[in-house]
């Protein structure tokens, strides 16, 4: 699922996640990269020691986390704790595919879904798009500040040079309750229905057979 989320953080918290960003210690983002990615790979990330870490986590994930879409769209099981991205003139990400298992030993995790939030506004740099291949063929991505873009960590997708300026995000990664991208696709769909419907037609038979349908598909696909 290709899907864009808007408003996952309001201009208060982007205010003052830029504030801890010109004070946090950025080090290369090749150190945080897999082999394959280690290649393509040219950013600086938010040194994982970072004291500012805790505040910009409370700050983007309970955002994204308690988010209604995310939460539709995702099924979120296990999410990974983002990396803080800083792309500056002449830095990009070439083509790859994100690590289908990616944490610690005592903490992996199998990343089905990549999320990316974007912390500053596009016009502030130029280039930087965010490129991913669908089965619909290529989108590229480049939203408003405290929008996010959400699709298959098995896609191909890269990020295009900055030219000029400072491209700032959140990168996460999911491990979700349904496993399989159609289900969950199809799970998604059925959910914003019934969502609606409830709302509209909360007595109506088509409603309750709806509801029926999407908490029992729910259960059969689920890994919890």
């Amino acid at each position: 699922m290709y899907l864009i989320i808007q408003d996952v953080l309001n201009a208060r918290q982007l205010q003052q996640i830029s504030s801890l960003l010109r004070q946090a210690e950025f080090v290369d983002g090749k150190l945080s990269a897999g082999l394959e990615a280690r290649r393509v790979k040219n950013n600086q990330e938010v040194k994982a020691s970072d004291s500012s870490l805790d505040r910009l986590n409370h700050l983007v994930m309970n955002s994204l986390l308690q988010h209604p879409e995310y939460q539709a769209a995702v099924f979120p099981y296990r999410v990974a704790t983002p990396f803080y991205a800083r792309y500056t003139e002449g830095m990009g990400y070439g083509n790859h595919v994100d690590d289908p298992v990616m944490g610690p030993i005592a903490g992996r995790y199998r990343s089905d879904v990549s999320t990316t939030v974007f912390l500053n506004q596009p016009d502030e740099y130029e280039g930087g798009e965010l490129q991913i291949n669908t089965p619909f063929g290529e989108k590229t991505v480049k939203l408003p500040a405290g929008d996010a873009v959400v699709y298959p960590s098995s896609s191909w997708h890269s990020v295009q040079k900055v030219t000029q300026g400072e491209r700032l995000v959140a990168v996460t990664w999911t491990q979700s309750m349904i496993r399989d991208p159609a289900r969950r696709e199809l799970l998604y769909e059925l959910g914003t229905a019934r969502d609606k419907l409830l709302k509209t037609q909360p007595d109506a038979d088509e409603t309750g057979k709806v509801s029926t349908a999407y908490v029992n598909l729910l259960r059969m696909w689920s890994e919890v």
